[in-house]
């Protein structure tokens, strides 16, 4: 079920900064900033040749990335995310299986604009494990 590896989600106290580390002492092509309300963050992503990395910065006061780098104020990693075919399907699996879907269950649309839902982390080793369909 568990398709490619998306992306890995870092939560950042400094947006602008974060970008600058990877565009300039890494090289890397950086994305824009895209505010996505829904979810209460400010997002970029690092464009790698295998994969993603997304850098959070908190959109609001009632950003939930605000809670996590209240805790953890030099930032840090926030989540993975794993491509599958139907999210539908891959959340009814994950509750068979006992796992938690956060939220009300139904998926919400992603910085992608994919339909995306995340999983509790004490269902996965320790990690918010974010799902995207492809």
């Amino acid at each position: 079920m568990i398709g490619r590896l998306n992306h890995v989600a870092i939560a950042v106290p400094d947006l602008e900064q974060a970008a600058g580390v990877y565009r300039g002492a890494l090289g890397a092509k950086v994305s824009d900033p895209v505010d996505e309300p829904d979810h209460g963050v400010t997002v970029v992503f690092v464009e790698l040749p295998n994969t993603k990395i997304e850098l959070l910065h908190p959109l609001g006061d009632a950003s939930p990335i605000q809670a996590f780098l209240d805790k953890n104020p030099s930032g840090g990693m926030h989540h993975v995310c794993y491509e599958v075919d139907d999210i539908l399907e891959a959340r009814d699996r994950m509750k068979a299986e006992g796992a938690r879907v956060l939220g009300d269950g139904d998926p919400k649309i992603g910085a992608h604009g994919k339909p995306v839902l995340f999983l509790h982390p004490k269902d996965f080793c320790g990690t918010l494990v974010e799902l995207e369909q492809a």
